[in-house]
Parts: structure tokens; sequence; C-alpha cells
């Protein structure tokens, strides 16, 4: 959610030596894909798709443990990472990528911010293929946009972001990190990776205005869960610009797919990352 642009600064290091995927051959997208599995037979496939301004190994570097017990796919979304350059970073092409993953069999989807749109209009694609959906802090807030607080963050993104408008043709990636000082986050280093996946996300297409149809997803009968943070701890400014529109778009697709919501204490927009402990035990307990 580009709302927060320094919000992805936080992010840990990535665990060195991931072990990476063919990009080629059956059910594989044009998309790189880090697999992780320790396991000699591991209980089940998982695919992680990480949000804007990461990539897949470092957005879910905490989850690197569960590959003891399952077959982690973290892909890099394109733009990201080391998969290719794209002319615009788009979550209907993303979710076309993880449909075609999810074509290799059965799997558990999980999905953080942008990724919890891709996740989420990639199981409409391949229901049968899901065996269970979690998503992570989704910033799909158009499908939310009943609620007045998230009315009024999609206001101020729409004002704000436009790709379109001098200031934001104006910024830098560099700047782009710098502003999230505003919210109290810490600017990152400046490395090629991290200003390659800041220059995609400035100008991908916007998540927050996803239309994703929430009655199929409600209708699937597999788990469904909902993980934010509490957002009790986070910086003022943050939470009043972004923490409480993604809180609300939270709590209401939860509501409308009949999926659990886990709030995750002391946490905000990165509790699989801040709180590995919690969101782990969660998601071993979905998987098995």
């Amino acid at each position: 959610m580009a709302a927060a642009p320094g919000a992805a600064a936080t992010s840990p290091t990535p665990p060195t030596s991931p072990t990476p995927t063919p990009n080629r051959g059956p059910h594989m997208p044009p998309i790189h894909v880090t697999t992780w599995s320790d396991a000699a037979t591991p209980v089940a496939r998982a695919i992680l798709v990480h949000g804007t301004m990461t990539w897949g190994t470092e957005c879910f570097a905490e989850q690197r443990p569960l590959a003891q017990w399952f077959r982690l796919q973290v892909p890099d979304r394109r733009g990201f990472g080391d998969s290719p350059d794209t002319g615009q970073s788009d979550w209907e092409a993303d979710a076309e990528d993880i449909a075609a993953l999810l074509d290799g069999g059965p799997a558990h989807l999980v999905g953080h911010s942008y990724g919890g749109v891709v996740a989420m209009a990639a199981a409409t694609r391949r229901p049968a293929a899901v065996r269970s959906l979690t998503l992570i802090e989704p910033s799909a807030l158009r499908v939310a946009e009943s609620v007045p607080v998230v009315a009024a963050s999609l206001a101020a993104n729409r004002a704000a972001f436009s790709t379109d408008s001098p200031a934001m043709r104006q910024t830098t990636p560099e700047d782009y990190l710098r502003s999230g000082e505003a919210f109290g986050l810490p600017v990152p280093e400046f490395t090629e990776r991290r200003l390659r996946a800041t220059g995609t996300a400035m100008a991908e297409r916007p998540c927050w205005e996803a239309e994703i149809p929430l009655r199929p997803l409600a209708d699937a009968t597999y788990p469904k869960t909902v993980v934010t943070g509490d957002w009790q701890s986070a910086n003022p400014a943050y939470r009043a610009a972004v923490g409480d529109a993604l809180l609300a778009t939270s709590v209401f697709i939860a509501d409308g797919i009949g999926a659990r919501h886990h709030p995750v204490p002391g946490t905000d927009h990165f509790p699989h990352r801040d709180r590995a402990d919690v969101v782990n035990g969660l998601l071993r307990a979905i998987w098995s």
C-alpha cells in the first residue's frame, strides 16, 4: 500500500543462500520463485506472495523456519527481486502468475499487503487448488469503501499517489523512501535492489483500487484467516495515515469472506515479521 512509502524499509535482511527453483517448466510463470524445503517429506506446499517495495525472500524471511515441515514457494512479483522488469506492476498480472503456480497442485496461499490483493484474486481464479487462504494486512481498500475511514484513505491516496501528478513525476525512489520518516519509519540503505523495488512500486497499478469480489471467497470451503497488527503501538501519524484504514479493511474482508480475524499484539503492518513466533505458529496450525 503506497500510502506508507517507507513501510517496507524496516523489513529484515534477506536470509542467506536461498534455493531458487527453475523459472520455466510446467506450471511455472515467467517470474523468479525461491523454494525453501528442508523436510524429507513436506507436510504440504505453501505459496507466499510479498507486498510492495520488497521481494519474496525479504518479505517472508522470518517464515523461513517453516520449511522444516512445509515446502515454501516464495515468488518475486514482476519488477521485484530477481524477476524480470515490467512496464507496470499490476495485481491482475501477478494473480495470473500465482494462478499458474497453483496449477502445479493444491497449495496454501498467503499474501501480505499488495500481495494480499494478489492472493485474493488468484484464489478466485483457482478455487479448487487453494488449501487455505491467509491474508496479512490486505490492501484492498476499494472493497471496503463503504466504511468512512477507508473512503477517506482512498481519497487521500488518489490525491497523493497519482502517477500523473507533477509531484510523483518529480519524486525519485530515494525521495520516496525518505518520506517514510514522516511516519516515524527508518530510512533503509539505498541498495540497487531496494531502489529498483521502490521504483517499481511507485509506478505500479494501485492495489487499493482493486475490485475483488468477496462472494466467491465467501463460498469457498477452505480455511480463511486475516492477520493484522493491532496498531496500538504504532506511530500516531502512521496509524492515522495508514493503519486505521487497513485495519478497517481487514475486518471488513474477514467478515465478508467468513474468515477468522487474528490481530497480533504489538505490531502494525508487518505482523509476520515483528511477531514471527505468533504468525508462524498460526500458519503451522492452519497448514497442518
